[in-house]
């Protein structure tokens, strides 16, 4: 059976970030086919900067799919499903999915849609992201713009709610396998921390909790989480009974478009890679619980790599997306050299000789 085609999800209130992130990701996608849905409806358009950073040969025109016809948790069966299965019919198909959803749209049954007869072979949910304007929450506001959302949220005839910005904010902090606190340059560097750990203690256990002030986020980092978060519905279910959520897109658009204009050149400073290489490993499962304490002792966002292990033929393939460590072997080592060689990634300030003396222990 062809693997499942992994989906990224993300969720977040109008100005938070989202389109800064994805067209982030769309100019720095490492040679990935992505498919591209995005949640917008009325007289909002997409941005016109989405689709000048979008190279052809990464993301092309027909792989940009914009759904106008209301929220998108409203219109499952109506626009996202065809959506999807019209994606996935393609030939060649996208190596990844990534929907932006409308900032009103509850995660929670566009995950569920996933288990969907039509979907549930075919494509996974590889993580959902849910993007937090910094300053609006610290603020109490959620949005950056309340009166534009209330705007959209009067301009979708479909909208079957009204909901608090409080209390979507709440569904879309529960849903998320990784928050991005987005706008962090314009807050002060402790509101930001204090900000970032009271949404890990609100989030479910594991969930990833990472401060930028572009959107700016590593490819390695976003995409290839291997969450499957269609099978975990349980733990992520929605906190208040609401059907739906509100749009805030459009104003996601341009708002996000006029602060990256000013800071365009900001590159991913904030966050860094090394490497770490060490010798062969004696026992697999022991090493995954050393890497696993190392992550968790040092924030590490993302480990990757490869070994050989002592009296095997086959390579050890090691992959880490926060404390949660998978190893298998995946092919013969042959003549390659013997030893461990792994990428550490994380926000930048990592100890990195202790996470190396740590790793080579």
């Amino acid at each position: 059976m062809a693997a499942k085609i992994p989906a990224t999800v993300v969720t977040g209130f109008l100005g938070a970030g989202k389109t800064t992130l994805i067209r982030n990701l769309l100019q720095n996608a490492k040679g990935k086919r992505i498919a591209l849905i995005i949640n917008e409806f009325g007289d909002l358009g997409v941005d016109g900067d989405i689709l000048k950073g979008c190279d052809s040969d990464v993301c092309a025109k027909d792989d940009i799919v914009e759904l106008s016809n209301g929220c998108i948790c409203c219109t499952v069966a109506d626009d996202f499903i065809p959506t999807m299965e019209a994606l996935l019919a393609r030939d060649p198909q996208p190596d990844h999915i990534v929907i932006e959803t409308s900032g009103l749209a509850l995660p929670q049954p566009l995950v569920r849609a996933f288990n969907w007869p039509g979907l549930s072979t075919r494509v996974t949910v590889d993580a959902v992201v849910t993007v937090v304007d910094g300053v609006a929450v610290t603020e109490g506001r959620f949005a950056h713009n309340v009166a534009a959302v209330d705007a959209q949220r009067a301009a979708d005839d479909g909208l079957d709610h009204e909901t608090p910005l409080s209390e979507l904010f709440e569904d879309q902090i529960a849903c998320a396998d990784m928050i991005v606190i987005n706008k962090t340059d314009l807050m002060d560097p402790k509101a930001a921390s204090e900000l970032a750990d009271r949404l890990k203690s609100e989030a479910r256990p594991g969930v990833q909790v990472i401060r930028t002030s572009m959107g700016e986020l590593p490819v390695d980092v976003l995409l290839g989480q291997g969450i499957g978060a269609e099978s975990d519905l349980e733990s992520r279910h929605e906190v208040h009974h609401h059907h739906h959520h509100d749009d805030d897109e459009d104003d996601d658009h341009h708002d996000d478009d006029h602060h990256d204009h000013d800071h365009h050149d900001h590159g991913h400073d904030e966050f860094e890679s090394f490497i770490v290489e060490r010798g062969e490993i004696t026992d697999p499962a022991a090493f995954a619980a050393q890497v696993s304490d190392v992550i968790r002792a040092h924030d590490i966002l993302r480990l990757k790599g490869f070994g050989s292990v002592t009296g095997k033929p086959m390579r050890l393939t090691v992959q880490a997306v926060g404390p949660r460590v998978d190893h298998y072997f995946d092919q013969p080592l042959g003549d390659a050299p013997r030893g461990t060689r792994l990428v550490v990634i994380g926000e930048a300030g990592l100890d990195q000789d202790a996470i190396r003396a740590a790793l080579q222990a």
